[in-house]
């Protein structure tokens, strides 16, 4: 007979707990424990199961489908693999929902046979996007929240392709919860890992993410999947990126880039064009352009800095697409070996574009950005800073400095800052070695 047993679930780690607690001690969050109901059915009869040694096993090639979007596949690591589940978060508004139509019309223009359940939007709703998205391919459209009426369409069409618009929206009836619930959230997204696996239905689900821009919803979502990818981007900039954070079938590293228009969005063959517009010909006080590695795509990116005197108390210290706290690092450092006094000034930093830098090569950019802010003496212009900033103000070596030096190359730039002792690179651009901040006074004065 089945037994309920109430145990207390952390919605940001999944740590269970008999009783609630305030504290997670797994995570360390607070009033993060949510109450699950759990219906315990008696054991059936034990199934045997038997271990292989390594070599026994049989190796296996993931069969990928090209999904024809072509920064879509550069993050997925070639396309889709058959029987995959794929986990695709992002802000509400951000474009999920149009990216998925758009896959879908493709997935039917290769022959695939594509089912999709959106159960936040009726059919006349799906229908007005795809109308707007000129799409009219046969994709089998589906506005139901209900997993038990979900899978017994999934039997009766059997799909190749599935997507899912959002796991947050749908509910089992079978469990005392309500939609979007830790139970409710972790159900059905195991029964769709198993249906995925069992009938080899590659499924894309949508997940709703938090104010801190995680995905909702109890961690252990994204153990159980196979690939997360978040669609990045400010509202206000047209351009979207899709990054991968994990992949079982490929590699982390990759972002694509992508155009958001009045008929969807639009893949961007050539970004570094859309972050530095036209600084090899132009510079200004306050701009510096230094090259991110994102994956194994070289991106250039111009930082521009403003600098003003607080008239409101404390200074402010402001980065858009930089990680607080390195921003706060490499202020320290300026103000320690440069000698520029910023404790009575807002600083505020800015990665054109909308994109979002954590590379640590970045960091000559932003010094050399800051820098000329506060002295008012712009950069010499074609110029690009590359390099790894270190407490002591020494600029330390980075990582696929060839290629990045190839990419500004490409773009019409002529010199390059890098950390000395690299400059064994051989480029057709000029290649000036610096090996502490202080160098940079040279350009300065």
């Amino acid at each position: 007979m089945p037994s309920n047993k109430v145990v207390y679930v952390c919605e940001n780690c999944g740590y269970e707990s008999p009783k609630w607690l305030g504290h997670c001690p797994s995570c360390g969050a607070w009033n993060s424990f949510r109450e699950l109901k759990l219906n315990r059915v008696a054991p059936h009869a034990k199934k045997t199961s038997k271990s292989y040694k390594l070599h026994e096993v049989p190796t296996q090639r993931h069969v990928r489908v090209a999904s024809g979007i072509g920064e879509l596949d550069r993050v997925l690591g070639g396309g889709f693999v058959c029987g995959s589940l794929i986990l695709l978060g992002g802000e509400p508004g951000i474009g999920k929902s149009t990216l998925l139509l758009e896959v879908a019309s493709r997935m039917c223009g290769v022959g695939e046979k594509v089912l999709y359940v959106s159960g936040e939007e009726s059919l006349t709703q799906l229908k007005l996007r795809a109308d707007r998205l000129n799409v009219s391919s046969d994709i089998y459209l589906m506005s139901e929240t209900d997993i038990e009426a979900i899978e017994s369409e999934i039997k009766e069409i059997v799909p190749s392709f599935l997507i899912i618009d959002s796991i947050q929206a749908v509910y089992d009836p079978g469990l005392d919860a309500l939609p979007g619930s830790i139970s409710q959230v972790r159900t059905c997204a195991d029964r769709f890992t198993k249906l995925a696996k069992e009938k080899n239905i590659t499924t894309i689900v949508v997940g709703h993410v938090t104010k801190e821009g995680v995905i909702a919803g109890p961690r252990t979502l994204e153990h159980m999947v196979d690939v997360v990818l978040y669609l990045e981007g400010d509202r206000n900039y047209q351009y979207r990126i899709i990054r991968g954070v994990k992949n079982r079938y490929g590699s982390t590293n990759e972002i694509g880039v992508f155009e958001m228009t009045e008929h969807g969005l639009t893949e961007v063959r050539d970004p570094s064009m859309l972050f530095i517009q036209d600084s090899s010909k132009t510079s200004s006080p306050g701009s510096a352009v230094t090259c991110v590695l994102e994956g194994t795509r070289p991106l250039l990116v111009e930082i521009q800095s403003l600098i003003t005197a607080a008239t409101y108390g404390t200074p402010q210290r402001v980065g858009t697409g930089l990680d607080y706290k390195r921003l706060v690092m490499l202020l320290a450092v300026i103000d320690r070996y440069l000698g520029y006094n910023l404790s009575r000034y807002d600083v505020f930093v800015n990665v054109v574009g909308g994109l979002r830098i954590t590379e640590n090569a970045t960091d000559l950019g932003v010094v050399a950005s800051i820098a000329s802010a506060a002295t008012g003496h712009p950069l010499p212009v074609g110029m690009l800073f590359i390099g790894e900033v270190g407490l002591l103000g020494e600029i330390r070596p980075v990582f696929q400095l060839k290629k990045r030096i190839e990419e500004a190359t490409r773009l019409g730039f002529k010199r390059c800052a890098i950390p000395k002792g690299q400059k064994w690179v051989t480029s057709t651009m000029e290649l000036v070695e610096l090996d502490h901040i202080d160098k940079l006074k040279r350009w300065l004065t």
